[in-house]
């Protein structure tokens, strides 16, 4: 049978050659702000860089590669045993934690320090019991830990953060089956020796992804540490733009940010590509979920383990925010949180339709298309979560306020009116930074979903004499329909939680859920915050729940 020819109209090659393109063109999009960063760094002259270089850099560095190590040391620690744990032991409320263990993300991380500063004050509930435990009456009698300190910093950190660890390790344990611990159990090896000769180094990649993760939310972080009064790199970026009207200064500490991302980024790379270790399941014959039963003493260390991160990381936050939110319930109805509600509303929607709407485009280009164009734009684009928010804000902010100043003048030379400031003037800023930065999430989240719809379709549709682009509208993009519910999803989440780049890139007057619980918090005024901050818990308990039901469906 002969195969007619593609009409010239329908030629293969165009639409892939369409779609490679408007691949790089989101890749230039997104890549746009880091190559503003370091244009104006360069800008900045000498005396700029000397002065940044010798008296900024060294100790806000020190500070930020302490702060990342710590932090990272604790997440890698409570992260692997955690999942460990659950994935190969039975002992009580094992399937309750497995899935509780995943809650602190729900959590930002600045709500976690509020939480913690009100738990550990000296009116707190923690002050308060131990002082009547022992009969002290002024805190000059005894001394307690400083939650405003570096160990502070770590211990919010990594409470809210180690799920990134524990969700990469606790599906690469599912993954690995029993076979090869079992194997290694025949030839003698104790319980402790498999864990650190045979299921840690199986593990590695997961760990060193999970890591990567946590080092890039605490390099991002800004509203915990400035609570907690760590002077990182990210904090420095910011108080030198606004405080000390350096833009120039502030773009060649971001500079240096960038650095510290690219190396966090090639590691995690380097890492992976060393290992040599088979990740499938080896056999059938030994069931996945049979897991060795602890009794007595271990049964109840293994439990205590996996709650106490629970109870740091989700229960006191939730507790003391969620205790001041109830005594004011009529703060509900304030009309700085309702128009703060409808701003996080917008902002978030918007963000989460132009996310997906460029996800998709990269990856149907790398379904479409194998090229190296397509791939590497799919990469570019990729590196806008490791940028923090900070470096975005002056990324976005200089090629916006090019474009409106570029407009105003034509119109005001030709035309007699000024038109302000379009873009960086409203909240289309903020828009722009968190596309860039969460879009790696809908384009990993559609990826996963073609993955999961086999290339014959296409192929089969093309046969019946559907084109490319009517294949995408009736055969593919239905079928991805639960993939580009949970991209939306998660990017709007996360738009809804994001401090740092809304911070700083909002017009006057203009606050979102984010930024509204930073002013209170930052004039000491936490129960104000409340009610702002539960609804940000709550909304971010959405992802949460979806991730923990996928591990479920994994297992």
């Amino acid at each position: 049978m002969q195969v007619p020819p593609y009409p010239a109209s329908s030629s293969p090659r165009r639409p892939r050659r369409a779609t490679s393109a408007l691949a790089i063109v989101t890749a230039a999009v997104v890549a746009m702000p880091v190559i503003a960063v370091v244009w104006i760094a360069f800008q900045g002259g000498d005396d700029t860089w000397r002065h940044v270089a010798s008296t900024v850099i060294p100790r806000a560095s020190l500070r930020t590669l302490q702060l990342l190590g710590l932090t990272g040391l604790v997440c890698a620690i409570v992260g692997t045993l955690t999942a460990w744990l659950v994935t190969s032991y039975e002992f009580p409320m094992r399937s309750m934690l497995s899935v509780m263990l995943v809650l602190p993300l729900a959590i930002p991380s600045y709500l976690a320090a509020y939480a913690f500063g009100e738990f550990m004050d000296f009116t707190g509930p923690l002050q308060t019991a131990f002082r009547a435990a022992f009969g002290f009456q002024s805190s000059r009698e005894y001394w307690f830990p400083d939650i405003r300190s570096m160990g502070g910093a770590v211990l919010v950190l990594s409470s809210v953060l180690y799920p990134y660890v524990y969700l990469a390790c606790r599906s690469m344990f599912l993954m690995q089956g029993r076979a090869a611990a079992d194997v290694a159990r025949t030839l003698g090896a104790s319980p402790a020796r498999v864990f650190w000769r045979i299921q840690i180094p199986m593990a590695r990649p997961a760990i060193m992804i999970g890591l990567t993760l946590v080092t890039m939310e605490t390099l991002n972080d800004i509203g915990a540490v400035q609570f907690l009064g760590i002077n990182t790199l990210t904090f420095s970026v910011y108080d030198t733009w606004l405080n000390r009207g350096s833009l120039s200064g502030a773009a060649q500490i971001a500079a240096v940010m960038l650095g510290i991302v690219a190396l966090l980024i090639w590691l995690e790379q380097a890492a992976r590509r060393s290992q040599r270790f088979s990740t499938n399941r080896t056999t059938g014959a030994v069931h996945d979920v049979v897991r060795t039963r602890l009794i007595g003493v271990a049964a109840a260390g293994a439990t205590a383990f996996c709650l106490v991160p629970v109870v740091t990381g989700f229960a006191i936050p939730v507790v003391i925010l969620g205790g001041f939110a109830s005594r004011r319930l009529g703060d509900y109805l304030d009309p700085r949180l309702l128009d703060a509600l409808w701003n996080s509303l917008v902002v978030s929607s918007l963000t989460a339709m132009i996310a997906v709407l460029f996800g998709l485009v990269l990856a149907y280009s790398i379904r479409n298309d194998r090229s190296s164009g397509a791939t590497m734009a799919g990469r570019i684009a990729s590196l806008g979560y490791g940028v923090p928010g900070t470096v975005l804000a002056i990324g976005v902010l200089i090629p916006m306020a090019g474009f409106d100043n570029a407009v105003d003048g034509f119109l005001r030379s030709n035309v007699g009116i000024s038109t302000g400031l379009l873009l960086s003037g409203s909240g289309a800023a903020i828009v722009y930074a968190c596309t860039a930065r969460f879009m790696t999430m809908a384009e990993g989240t559609l990826e996963a979903g073609f993955h999961k719809l086999s290339p014959h379709l296409d192929m089969a549709a093309r046969t019946l004499g559907r084109n490319q682009r009517q294949t995408l509208a009736t055969i593919l993009l239905p079928n991805l329909g639960p993939a580009l519910m949970t991209a939306a999803l998660m990017v709007f989440i996360e738009t809804m939680k994001e401090l740092s780049a809304t911070m700083l890139l909002r017009p006057f007057n203009f606050n979102t859920l984010a930024t509204l619980v930073y002013e209170d918090a930052s004039r000491a005024r936490i129960e104000d915050a409340s009610v702002a901050a539960m609804i940000i818990i709550l909304a971010g308990l959405i992802p949460v729940l979806i991730v923990s039901r996928s591990l479920d469906r994994q297992r």
